[in-house]
This record gives C-alpha cells, sequence and structure tokens, in this order.
C-alpha cells in the first residue's frame, strides 16, 4: 500500500492531472473543463519488431500520447529510455499542451516513447526501431496533426530516419512533419541548444526580479545532456560562477567555478563529466544541497522531493527538466520562499524554436541563428513577464500562474469550437492570454 501511495505521488500523469484541477478551481471554470482535460484524447500503443545484428527478433513496445488539438496540432518529442510507461507519455503529452499554450504557440501537446534502452543498440538496429516507431504510427503523425521531435535519447539522427521514413510511407517530402532535423533536412539554425538557452533567458529574468547580478552568482547543474550542457554553458556566457554539474556517470564541482568550456570538451571526448581535471567528485544529494544562487534540474521526473526540497539553499531553481519537482517538494520549496521557474515555462525554449522550424518548413524560407535567438528571446521574455504579472495579480507562485494562463487558454480555445461552455463569471487578470508578440 505504501509502494502504491508513493508511485501515485511520483506518477507524472497523476501530478499533471493534480496542476490541471489547481488552475480549473482557481479560475472557477468548473469540473466540465476539467473532465475534458484530465485525459489525453488519444494514446496509442505499437509493437515494433526489430531484427538484431546476432539474428534474433525483438520486439519493443512504443507509445504516442496526443493530449488536445483545441488550439492547433499537437506537438511533443520521442523519447528512447527503458523506464518509459504509458502514464509518463501522457503525463508528458499534458504537460506540452501547457507549455504551448504558455508561450502562446498554435500547438496542442503530444509525447511518445519507446521502452528500450539505446546504449544497447547498434546503430542499425537504432535505425530500424527508428523507422519502426514512425510506420506504427504514420496514420495519426503529420504537419498539420501531431509533429514530433527529439527528446530523451533521441537526436537529429533520430529525427531524420524518421522524416525519411515518413516521406516513404506518404510518398511526398514533408520536413514539416518531424522538428528537431539535420540542418540540411530543413532543420532550423538554433535548435539543439533552444531548450537550453531559453533555461537561461528565464533565468536571467527571475535574476532581475531578485536583484541578483549575474557576473556575482553561482549555478550547479544536474544533467549534462543536451540541455544541461548548453545551460551550462549559456551560464557561463552570461557571467555566472558554474561551479558543479553532475551526468548519470558522476559529478564534477569546483566551488572557484569550472572551466565550462574546457569540461564540455571533456564531456565530448570521455561522455562523461566525471574526472575532469580540477574538479572534485559529488553526489546528486550534495548537488541540490550546494549553497548556489540558482540549482537548474536537467535530467528526468521527480528529482526534488520533500527530503530534498528541505536541504535545497539555492535562490532559483529553473526546472530545465520536465516534471523535475514533486508536488510536495514543491511546496516546501514555496514554503521556504525559493523562488522556482516552472518547467512549462522555463524549457519551453525546445518547443518554441521547434515551432519556428515547422513555420519554417511551411514557409520554404529558412531564417538565420541570430534571427531565431532574436525571436526566441523576446517570446521567453514576453511569457515570463505575463506569469511573473499574473504571480503578482492572484498571490500565487510562479507555477500556479503559469498553469491558469496555460489552462485558461485551452479552455477558451474549447469554448470557441463549441467543446464546452465556460462560466461567465470567471476572470482573470487582463495580462496575457494570447502572447505571441510583444507585450509591450
Amino acid at each position: 500500500m505504501v509502494e502504491t501511495k508513493a508511485a501515485e505521488m511520483t506518477n507524472p500523469f497523476r501530478i499533471v492531472q493534480g496542476q490541471l484541477k489547481s488552475a480549473v478551481d482557481n479560475l472557477q471554470l468548473g469540473d466540465d473543463v476539467y473532465e475534458f482535460l484530465k485525459e489525453p484524447m488519444r494514446v496509442v500503443e505499437v509493437a515494433i519488431p526489430v531484427h538484431r545484428d546476432d539474428g534474433r527478433l525483438t520486439t519493443f513496445i512504443g507509445y504516442r500520447a496526443q493530449h488536445t488539438d483545441a488550439i492547433g496540432p499537437t506537438k511533443g518529442g520521442i523519447r528512447f529510455h527503458p523506464d518509459v510507461t504509458v502514464d509518463e507519455v501522457k503525463g508528458l503529452s499534458m504537460w506540452m499542451t501547457f507549455k504551448t499554450a504558455v508561450m502562446g504557440l498554435p500547438y496542442g501537446g503530444a509525447k511518445g516513447g519507446v521502452v528500450c534502452n539505446p546504449s544497447e543498440l547498434s546503430a542499425r538496429e537504432l535505425e530500424e526501431l527508428s523507422r519502426g516507431y514512425v510506420r506504427r504510427l504514420a496514420a495519426v503523425l503529420g504537419p498539420e496533426l501531431d509533429i514530433p521531435a527529439p527528446d530523451v535519447n533521441t537526436n537529429p539522427r533520430v529525427m531524420g530516419w524518421m522524416l525519411d521514413e515518413y516521406d516513404r510511407v506518404r510518398g511526398q517530402n514533408t520536413p514539416g512533419f518531424i522538428t528537431g532535423k539535420p540542418l540540411v533536412l530543413g532543420g532550423s539554425a538554433g535548435r539543439e541548444e533552444a531548450t537550453g538557452r531559453g533555461v537561461v533567458y528565464s533565468i536571467l529574468e527571475a535574476m532581475k526580479r531578485l536583484g541578483i547580478e549575474p557576473g556575482r552568482s553561482t549555478a550547479a547543474v544536474q544533467g549534462f545532456g543536451n540541455v544541461g550542457s548548453h545551460t551550462a554553458e549559456f551560464l557561463h556566457e552570461t557571467g555566472v560562477k558554474v561551479v558543479a554539474v553532475e551526468d548519470v556517470r558522476g559529478g564534477a564541482y569546483n566551488p572557484e567555478g569550472l572551466d565550462v568550456p574546457a569540461l564540455l570538451r571533456f564531456a565530448h571526448e570521455t561522455g562523461t563529466v566525471h574526472g575532469f581535471p580540477g574538479s572534485k567528485d559529488i553526489t546528486t544529494a550534495d548537488l541540490f544541497a550546494l549553497d548556489v544562487d540558482v540549482l537548474v534540474p536537467a535530467a528526468l521526473e521527480n528529482q526534488i522531493t520533500a527530503a530534498v526540497a528541505k536541504k535545497v539553499k539555492a535562490r532559483i531553481i529553473a526546472e530545465a527538466a520536465n516534471g523535475p519537482t514533486t508536488p510536495e517538494g514543491d511546496d516546501i520549496l514555496h514554503q521556504r520562499g525559493i523562488f522556482t521557474i516552472p518547467d512549462i515555462l522555463c524549457n519551453a525554449g525546445g518547443v518554441t524554436v521547434s515551432y519556428f522550424e515547422w513555420v519554417q518548413n511551411t514557409q520554404g524560407f529558412y531564417w538565420t541563428a541570430r534571427e531565431v535567438n532574436t525571436r526566441l528571446q523576446d517570446l521567453m521574455v514576453t511569457a515570463f513577464e505575463h506569469v511573473f504579472d499574473m504571480k503578482e495579480a492572484k498571490g500565487v507562485t510562479m507555477r500556479e500562474a503559469a498553469y491558469v494562463i496555460a489552462v485558461h487558454r485551452v479552455a477558451e480555445a474549447c469554448e470557441a469550437r463549441g467543446w464546452l461552455r465556460l462560466p461567465t463569471d470567471n476572470a482573470v487578470p487582463a495580462p496575457a492570454l494570447h502572447i505571441i508578440g510583444k507585450k509591450r
């Protein structure tokens, strides 16, 4: 019973349902809105046979959850990981809905996953798995239906294979089918580093509100994949002293500050930050307890539990990962006055530049990296301002404010389509239900 209760407390699907319910109650939208949005509109499970290099046939299980297309086609990444579950994918699809909504993007949310360990697959096996996933799901994917993207353990190479398979199935060239693909296939400049760049834009905005000077601040980053490594890189470029980082193989800590460019080269050459010259090893628990200005969880869900939250000394938590803080941990952070930039705002840079990529594919006209980064900064800063304004207006947390904006926007779209009827007396302060472009 205890184990079941603990599992429910860290189940992404149950967590996001709770966040949805809280926002609906805050907005006084009524039970119908919660009932309509509490489950994805579609969840598909597929079996993907892969011929292994040794002659065996292995069948992998894959999922795709599409939460709602009220605002536009659904959008979300595909992760390859041994711990993928259907509830994880469902929960992540809902987070994507609210992430795109808080950014004002014309999308709904989706997420995909395959239960596998990519490190145990050869390049050929990985390609066969990637193509098989698309073949099984091609009927419910497409640039006007559901647009995949990279996620945990997938990358532009995998997206290229998936694009090619979709084109084979459809018999036409469809670059807008998928985002995060190689530049030569219609990818966008700036897409690979977009999530990390957006995290740093959010951190800088939070620093302004708290009176923290980047050049006199410190940070620690948990997770050193695509998002964590780029976050550390851009923090370093703004003058923030990155004192600790960690990946699945270990950590690197130097209270005087890590040489981030050298660390990036070391990690590229060795596959880990562990053992970086001039650093000490550090555990996850110790990293979360460091006395730093900014703590960046950039790994998987449920990292900041109640026990961890009690030991956090950082002034800002920047949620670069999806769902890194449990509800109990979140309550403790709030009670302790720690400023949290919620995941649906903080890590939205990736989906925002994915939107830019989709737009460029549709137009057949491509932007420079400078144009992409300028547009990204504009939208990230604007979204942060709207969430912060909502926080101040309603006297709630940043997370609650983000969900108020996002859920209201999705509910409005549902009403506009005739799917729901909203109460006429619910009120959201004027900032920002539609925010593409500058607020000012």
